[in-house]
């Protein structure tokens, strides 16, 4: 019986409990009508009364005839009554039943309530039993038994198990693909690697960022493999209890072994594979049993064994040694951010059961998305399909794909937010002195938007797109790009001739990018081929607390100059640039106060215009024989 069925049948006997004193009351004893004392002791002397039962002052009996009463009639038509003797007593009564020859019985005065007393007495602990049995039961169909907390948690997938993912949904991890086909295939064909002497890997560790595929890689091993298939987190191993996760390992081991051929799969490995006995606080002892259960587990394959441990993280540094060590997990297979081909191939995979309109470039989409891993992207494009359904249409256009990446980047729009207009004044000159500078600086990426719409994290953004995956950077691409970063700053001098705190994140990234440049690329003229970042290390570990500078003070302060020297070196470079584009800058910022929003093709035109009108004027003024020194802008135009 199932526990509703239990609580259902509780509430309908719990009335009658209830009821059961009163019921017991009306109908114990079966004593007829009460009649009084005198009446009693009447019958008595007239030989009326054949028999009685006396139980302390109640008395029962039985009348030889009815007997009539002034108000009620018949008192008994069963001849049956109840009377009780006073608390006092009477001496005589019994003396006069034995004159009457009237047959007495007696009891003790408690056999009349015995069975309340005990069904009163009872009802708490049969009220107890019923919730302790409940909550019981609830524990086992939650699988969260104290006799079965140590089973195995695992899910397992198997030939008649519906898994959706397949390798042909897997994009752009073609070298991973084949690394995991290839265990696929032994699980298959097992005697085709075993006559050239082939083992297959007993553990293969998936890493990458996160979103990057591992665990869908993961999940199409499930839909491909011709073998049961258990997957599990990390941390569905650890419990409440002490020695919990060692006896999960044990269970999900032995039921893969009895299996096999089979595949564990353990997401999320770094919440239980941590380097042990590290940390300022000490380790953690119940994660520890289990990492060396799991240690021994894998060491103690057999041979003929084929069990294969497929395990997925974005923390590697952080994992154990002896994990990793051959014998062990002595495979890694990497999931890197897809590239613009791969990007390609993962939006057609994520856009297959979406409407997308004509106009939608998908080559397009992927160049304007860099560093987006498969899971941003599908998102991406759920973010336009929500979108588009907002805005009521039958289709996916790319604006609202464009809409959705500024989105994701940037944040929301703040509809709600009123600024001055000199503020946006302000916000469209600095942003305008980034596209400028980005538009006529040599090695720089080509620019994809300039917008002045406030966001959730800035008040307007100049996107660059780069024209091709870069993978290796100039002295001279970077360079710019720091021009680039402080050409808004640059730009508030120039009109404005004051700062705001519009350039913080500018600020910060620029000096970012010059730090890793002097420290890390060894950029610098002056300090040389030399790294000063040192090799990353994990503060959890401690390790960073107790690590010293690999270099002196003195050439600290060197780094320190260099660094300011390429930050104002790059300031120069981005002031000097606006003074003689003066009249771009005032044209953009007056476009995109405007339309708050300039496209690739606008910026274009107004770059382009310039350039003519330019050239122009220059073939006019040689034609007259004059020549003109006035700076562009130096009108004041924008002040």
């Amino acid at each position: 019986m199932g526990g509703g069925n239990m609580r259902r049948w509780f509430w309908l006997i719990l009335p009658l409990l209830l009821l059961l004193p009163l019921i017991t009351t009306m109908f114990s004893g079966g004593g007829g009508e009460t009649i009084s004392y005198t009446e009693f002791k009447n019958q008595i002397e007239q030989g009326n009364v054949q028999k009685v039962t006396i139980a302390g002052n109640r008395v029962q009996g039985v009348l030889k005839q009815p007997i009539q009463s002034n108000s009620n009639g018949l008192l008994s038509q069963g001849n049956q009554f109840t009377t009780y003797v006073p608390s006092f007593g009477n001496d005589n009564i019994l003396q006069l039943l034995q004159d009457k020859n009237v047959t007495i019985y007696t009891r003790p005065p408690q056999d009349n309530i015995s069975f309340l007393g005990v069904l009163f007495n009872l009802l708490p602990f049969l009220l107890l039993i019923w919730i302790g049995f409940s909550v019981y039961r609830n524990m086992r169909s939650q699988g969260r038994g104290i006799f079965n907390v140590g089973e195995n948690k695992a899910k397992l997938y198997e030939k008649t198990t519906k898994v959706k993912a397949t390798f042909d949904d897997v994009a752009g991890l073609e070298g991973s693909k084949d690394e995991v086909k290839e265990i696929v295939d032994y699980l298959k064909n097992p005697k085709r690697y075993e006559k050239l002497g082939a083992k297959t890997p007993k553990g293969v560790l998936l890493v990458g960022p996160p979103g990057t595929g591992k665990t869908l890689l993961a999940r199409a091993i499930a839909g491909e493999a011709d073998a049961p298939f258990y997957s599990m987190s990390g941390s569905d191993f650890m419990e409440m209890f002490v020695g919990v996760g060692a006896s999960r390992v044990r269970n999900l081991f032995k039921d893969a072994r009895k299996r096999q051929p089979s595949i564990i799969f353990i997401d999320e490995l770094d919440s239980i594979g941590r380097h042990r006995g590290a940390g300022l606080g000490g380790g953690h002892d119940e994660r520890e049993q289990t990492l060396n259960q799991m240690l021994a587990e894998l060491d103690g394959f057999e041979p003929t064994e084929s069990v294969i441990v497929l395990a997925a993280t974005n923390r590697p540094d952080i994992l154990d040694p002896a994990l990793l060590r051959p014998g062990r997990f002595d495979r890694r297979v990497t999931t890197n951010l897809p590239s613009v081909k791969d990007r390609v191939a993962i939006l057609g995979i994520h856009s297959k059961n979406k409407p997308l309109a004509d106009d939608v470039d998908m080559q397009q989409v992927a160049r304007s998305t860099p560093g987006f891993s498969g899971a941003d992207l599908q998102n991406l494009l759920n973010e336009a399909s929500l979108l588009a359904a907002r805005k009521e249409q039958d289709k996916i256009f790319a604006k609202d794909i464009s809409e959705s990446r500024d989105k994701i980047l940037l944040g929301l729009e703040r509809k709600n937010l009123t600024i001055s207009e000199d503020e946006r004044k302000i916000v469209a000159f600095h942003e305008s002195g980034h596209a400028i500078t980005a538009a006529m600086l040599p090695h720089t990426d080509p620019l994809l938007k300039v917008t002045i719409i406030p966001r959730e994290n800035s008040m307007g953004v100049t996107q660059q797109m780069p024209e091709e995956e870069k993978y290796l950077y100039s002295r001279e691409y970077l360079s710019d790009r720091i021009a680039v970063m402080l050409g808004g700053r640059a730009s508030e001098d120039l009109v404005f001739g004051s700062f705001t705190n519009g350039a913080q994140n500018d600020l910060q990234q620029a000096t970012r990018l010059a730090r890793k440049m002097v420290s890390d690329w060894g950029m610098s003229p002056k300090i040389g081929p030399f790294s000063a970042g040192g090799e990353k290390q994990n503060v959890f570990l401690g390790e960073e607390l107790s690590k010293r500078k690999d270099y002196s003070e003195t050439t600290a302060r060197e780094i320190d100059e260099e660094i300011f020297s390429i930050l104002n070196t790059a300031y120069s470079t981005a002031r000097s640039t606006l003074e003689k584009n003066r009249e771009k800058l005032d044209n953009m910022a007056n476009a995109l106060l405007e339309k708050e929003e300039l496209s690739a093709e606008d910026i274009k035109k107004i770059v382009d215009l310039n350039e003519t009108d330019n050239k122009e004027k220059k073939s006019s003024a040689s034609d007259r024989g004059s020549s003109s020194k006035k700076s562009s802008g130096s009108d004041g135009s924008g002040d």
